[in-house]
């Protein structure tokens, strides 16, 4: 397996660890079984900096840096009014070359201020934004980011389109993927005919270490840039293999709801209640689900053939905080996460790799349940809503993923 993570984030960017330094990327990466990682931020000055002077190119667009592949990527937050909405999309970008990167720069330069934030703010439409980069290289990949949460993104309840066409026009065709984020899964974006061209990427987004590799993507072996490119274009499944993915129900915005009020509610229920809070009347935040639902053209189960797999998963360090009855920063979780590393090696070796009878007898006995159970989906989630993260209990009952939770219309 060759392991890549496109979707990080910098000490640069706004609500992020100061210790997403190359280092400590790189140290961690290492530890999750991350063998590519995106930079992020190169739109950032210092960032970019820092990347062109410790980074070593090793192929066209495939850079080093301790022995840890990395890819030139950022994020953007396209804000601007397309009809009669005022419209906010994230989106990805992956970049060949240090000098793609300057010319990118110079053009979002014009739109917003790159040094205010790692994953700076810039006014333009995204047709236009793609058409104008490509303008300058064509070897930019753009691909739409966490694409289902309400907020800052291409499908979102709050901004965003019924679909792809009606966000990037005539330059959709460059768009050969989207990253369906934590609170959404293949299954869900498989509902979408309109998708069936489209390659599901996952990733991390992560803002502080611990969090690199949560969602990931597995190939058959490393690849160059422009045999990525193809990858995606094709959705070449010999090489594409699956992706790494949170259960959807943990995601901070899979159902709908209103965090404040603590009122968490199923797609059915806020539409019974005409998208209102319960408790104090105010607008809910439709969630991912709902928002699925609404756009589906296909029935719950579906399978599309043509993609990549999936595995659903919990990352280790919730597991170990679970059996031990503890939260996830505790001195004693970390020191068992870092001696089951050592022991076993690498995060994704331990939740996928490793045989069910090597994890017996190899991890702690409540530890190796867990991890059992989470892989064969013997666990309990109670949904994510309005930014609050999911609960998961894997050492609960086996039962569906929550009583009532795919209840729809």
């Amino acid at each position: 397996m060759f392991i890549a993570d496109f979707h990080i984030h910098s000490k640069h960017s706004r609500a992020t660890s100061k210790d997403m330094e190359l280092g400590p990327i790189s140290e961690w990466a290492r530890l999750k079984g991350v063998d590519l990682i995106g930079t992020g931020d190169f739109t950032h000055p210092g960032w970019l900096k820092g990347l062109e002077k410790d980074l070593v190119e090793k192929e066209y667009g495939i850079f080093e840096y301790n022995g840890i592949r990395f890819m030139l990527t950022a994020e953007i937050s396209a804000t601007y009014w397309q009809g009669e909405r005022f419209r906010k999309v994230h989106i990805m970008i992956i970049a060949p070359s240090f000098e793609a990167v300057h010319r990118a720069n110079k053009v979002l330069a014009g739109y917003g201020d790159l040094a205010l934030d790692g994953r700076p703010t810039v006014k333009v439409p995204c047709d236009k934004l793609v058409r104008e980069l490509r303008a300058e290289s064509d070897g930019f990949i753009f691909i739409p980011a966490h694409a289902w949460t309400p907020h800052f993104s291409v499908f979102g309840a709050n901004s965003g389109f019924d679909g792809l066409e009606d966000c990037f026009g005539d330059q959709t065709g460059f768009v050969p993927a989207i990253e369906t984020g934590l609170s959404s899964d293949p299954p869900m974006n498989w509902r979408l005919s309109g998708l069936d061209r489209i390659s599901l990427v996952s990733n991390s987004d992560a803002h502080s270490l611990m969090k690199i590799g949560r969602e990931a993507n597995v190939f058959s072996g490393p690849f160059g840039y422009k045999e990525l490119e193809k990858i995606l274009k094709d959705k070449d499944r010999t090489k594409f293999l699956f992706t790494v993915e949170f259960f959807p129900e943990e995601g901070k915005y899979h159902w709908d709801g209103h965090s404040p009020c603590g009122a968490r509610l199923s797609p059915r229920e806020s539409k019974d209640l005409n998208y209102r809070c319960p408790r104090c009347g105010a607008n809910v935040t439709v969630g991912v689900m709902h928002r699925v639902e609404k756009l589906a053209d296909r029935p719950e189960g579906f399978i599309l053939k043509s993609s990549p797999s999936y595995v659903n998963t919990v990352p280790l360090i919730e597991i170990i905080g679970s059996a031990l009855e503890m939260g996830v920063q505790s001195k004693a979780v970390q020191r068992e996460y870092m001696a089951l590393i050592k022991k076993l090696g690498n995060e994704f070796r331990i939740l996928i790799e490793l045989s069910d009878e090597e994890i017996s007898a190899k991890c702690p006995a409540a530890i190796a349940q867990g991890i059992l159970n989470v892989r064969r989906g013997a666990l309990c989630i109670t949904p994510g809503y309005d930014g609050e993260y999911g609960k998961v209990d894997v050492f609960g009952p086996k039962c569906e993923l929550a009583a009532g939770q795919r209840e729809l219309f």
